[in-house]
């Protein structure tokens, strides 16, 4: 009897109290939030449970939107919001409980994720001394606080912050040049959502609905580096679940280098990217552009070869639509360090892919030039490619090159380029080529480059 009576009631407190919990919100959804401008976007929280909580912006006062609250205290909304600018103010009520977020203005507003060379701050950077005074309103800035965990949650720690020389110290670099050169190009306000984790591999990125089944799943599970947390789904459920369904106009991504430490890996390196992208849209309710950097040239504890294959899988995920890619093999200061420091070029070669294909500027050509076609001729090799403007060579030789007869044996080759933009390969050691290979290797900085000041993208014609 008395188990009864406690039964009772202890769902007679937890009824009382949902029907008493205060209107809450996720942390993205704050003071000083960029708002995706002219969209129709979501807004969700928690309150008092089977109650009605009205939604007024400043920008449409006389609409007011209603949210039922669900058993569960969640609710959702949608919203349209107006043109890029601001500021506004939203207010959120249920009876006498009222939550006002303000200072939010419309505009542009991207997700940049990854490992350690998206994580890298401004404050590393050779550039830092010229940004470090640039107080910008109208540039946001969210960072997520790092964890990890094996179960979902349902929100994140940070907070919504105006760019100055404070915030933008330990904000991501990529991510920042990334912003502000849309910022100075479209005139309109961007937020930059940061969510990045040094070390790690793509699994902890990635839902496990990624997988096709448990077996999958445990296959492909990553366990490299000790000092970051590498288990499946790990990061996704602390750092990127929370966020959807945010209304967002892209993802940028800078990752693979822990990927590469394994050949094996590396090879695969494809298939999970590309079904990652598949599920951080499905989350998002969003068939947002997706797009990614090539991993640098590194001289160091790789497997040989295997940062190459990891690239050549990048450049595949390009099958996957409204994806694209930037190369930064010339941004390199030291091969010799996993985190070059040129990270300002990589956000503007981001910028110029996004302000190509979402914002139509129809006269940056953002792609790199990239391996076309190859002909035998007696013992020499004539490689086609596809660029912007014939190709040049910062240097007094062009590098990279090599080749191999039916052995399989590469050989360092000759390169010559023609009037016509062809280049001419050919080594006394390889009697007939059967297979080329440029920059194929974990350490090789490119030299050849098209009018646009873009490199040769790395490409191998076999197999092996």
């Amino acid at each position: 009897m008395y188990k009864v009576l406690f039964i009772l009631f202890s769902a007679a407190w937890m009824n009382l109290n949902a029907h008493n919990m205060p209107i809450r919100l996720p942390s993205i959804i704050s003071d000083h939030a960029v708002f995706q401008q002219s969209a129709t976007i979501k807004l969700w929280g928690w309150g008092p449970a089977t109650l009605e909580i009205s939604i007024v912006s400043s920008w449409a006062p006389a609409d007011t939107v209603k949210a039922l609250v669900a058993k569960d205290c969640t609710w959702k909304a949608t919203i349209e919001t107006p043109k890029a600018g601001g500021t506004h103010s939203i207010e959120f009520s249920c009876g006498t409980d009222k939550q006002i977020i303000s200072d939010i203005i419309m505009g542009e507003v991207w997700l940049c994720s990854g490992q350690s060379n998206m994580e890298m701050p401004v404050s590393k950077i050779p550039d830092f001394n010229v940004v470090k005074h640039n107080v910008n309103n109208s540039i946001r800035l969210f960072q997520v606080e790092q964890s990890h965990d094996i179960y979902f949650h349902s929100d994140c720690k940070g907070k919504w912050m105006v760019c100055d020389s404070n915030t933008v110290k330990q904000f991501s670099a990529v991510a920042f040049f990334f912003g502000s050169y849309l910022h100075e190009k479209l005139q309109t306000p961007v937020g930059l959502i940061h969510s990045s984790w040094g070390a790690t591999s793509i699994q902890p990125w990635m839902p496990r609905t990624a997988f096709a089944n448990e077996e999958e799943l445990i296959r492909e599970s990553h366990f490299g580096t000790a000092w970051a947390p590498q288990e499946t789904s790990i990061l996704y459920n602390t750092m990127i679940h929370p966020l959807a369904p945010y209304k967002l106009a892209g993802v940028i991504w800078y990752q693979g280098e822990s990927n590469a430490l394994k050949t094996e890996e590396a090879l695969n390196y494809g298939k999970l990217l590309k079904n990652m992208i598949q599920c951080w849209r499905a989350a998002f309710e969003n068939d947002f552009p997706f797009y990614f950097v090539q991993i640098a040239p590194f001289d160091g504890y790789y497997p040989k070869d295997a940062a190459a294959y990891l690239r050549e899988q990048q450049e595949l995920t390009l099958s996957v639509p409204k994806t694209g890619m930037v190369t930064v093999g010339d941004l390199v200061d030291n091969v010799k360090d996993i985190h070059p420091l040129l990270k300002t070029g990589v956000g503007y070669r981001l910028a110029n892919l996004a302000l190509k294909e979402v914002y139509g500027f129809q006269d940056i050509m953002p792609y790199s030039p990239k391996f076309a076609g190859l002909k035998i001729d007696k013992n020499k090799a004539r490689i086609a490619v596809s660029s912007i403007g014939k190709l040049s060579c910062k240097g007094d030789s062009i590098n990279g090159f090599r080749i191999a007869g039916k052995d399989k044996f590469f050989y360092q080759a000759k390169a010559v380029l023609t009037e016509e933009g062809e280049i001419i390969l050919q080594s006394d050691k390889v009697k007939k080529t059967v297979a080329v290979r440029y920059c194929f290797s974990n350490e090789e900085v490119p030299n050849l480059f098209d009018i646009n000041g873009l490199p040769l993208l790395a490409f191998r014609t076999d197999n092996w």
